[in-house]
């Protein structure tokens, strides 16, 4: 009953703004050993949303919250109905926007989402997420509303309903494989590890023993040289690797010459296909900081193309 009434009397407090599915977990971990915790699952979209199906929350028993379902226009509902979910000791799930029966809270871009709201038994499901994660593994959660209950089970292509129980899929961040001794290095590092990315030197990844490990198909390789034989070595270490992108620096005629190269190596047209050159989204640019600007916004697009 105590636990009951301090849950009610709890205010909605943002506590993280960061939305990386590993600080969230890990939130929710930590929080659990002092009491409720909520797992809130953005499972089913009509419409617009501001964020895709599988996106989290995790609210705490002492109001305390972070993640996102949207774009920060309804979290604080969302934070409140995880509350009163506390407090009745069951799960619940909750519309906002069209469809919703709260009048009074509106999704700026008019559709509306449902959200699952669980309250967490265990955290044993959550913990080998962050296990897998770390292991550079992907990793995916069974939710049952008929039961109530959170499982690990088999990753899918994209988090979603199957049959009754919704399925949500998580993959490591994104690493970021840089080589070059230019300006430009020193920029797009900088932007990409801002951004959250896990940034590593080529010269890193050349001493470690699990070389061939780090380009897995979740690292984009950045090769920004102005010299083709000292771009040669990571060139052919990621054309043989299972990297999602890879980028170089240089002009047109540069990657002409690079490509001709390339064949004189025997690497097929579908391997020498998998280079973005010249590198990034939008070009040609003229300084460090508008580079590293297309090159880490061509990497989160080709992400989404390969991953969703």
């Amino acid at each position: 009953m105590v636990q009951m009434l301090a849950t009610l009397e709890a205010n909605p407090t943002r506590a993280l703004t960061s939305d990386r599915i590993d600080d969230l977990l890990r939130f929710a971990v930590e929080a659990f050993d002092r009491g409720p915790v909520a797992l809130a699952t953005l499972v089913k979209i009509r419409g617009g949303a501001a964020r895709a199906l599988g996106s989290h929350m995790v609210v705490a028993s002492d109001g305390r919250f972070c993640g996102y379902v949207s774009g920060g226009c309804v979290e604080a509902a969302v934070a409140t109905e995880a509350l009163l979910a506390m407090a009745e000791g069951r799960d619940r799930t909750v519309k906002f926007g069209e469809g919703s029966p709260f009048f009074d809270v509106v999704l700026p871009c008019g559709g509306g989402i449902s959200v699952a709201i669980h309250l967490l038994r265990s955290t044993e499901a959550l913990q080998q997420v962050l296990d897998r994660l770390s292991q550079r593994q992907t990793a995916a959660l069974c939710y049952s509303p008929q039961s109530e209950a959170l499982t690990l089970t088999e990753v899918r292509a994209r988090s979603g309903w199957i049959d009754e129980d919704f399925v949500t899929v998580y993959r490591p961040t994104t690493r970021v494989v840089i080589s070059g001794a230019t300006a430009e290095v020193e920029a797009v590092t900088r932007l990409a590890e801002t951004s959250g990315y896990a940034v590593t030197d080529w010269r890193d990844v050349t001493v470690a023993r699990n070389a061939s490990q780090l380009l897995d198909p979740f690292t984009a390789v950045a090769l920004l040289h102005h010299d083709l034989d000292a771009e040669a070595t990571i060139l052919t270490a990621a054309l043989h690797s299972d990297a999602f992108y890879i980028g170089a620096l240089g002009s047109t005629r540069t990657h002409h010459r690079r490509v001709e190269r390339l064949r004189g190596r025997s690497f097929s047209q579908l391997d020498i296909d998998r280079i973005k050159a010249p590198i990034g989204m939008f070009g040609p640019t003229r300084d460090a900081a508008s580079l590293a600007l297309s090159v880490l916004a061509d990497i989160a697009a080709a992400r989404l193309t390969s991953f969703g």
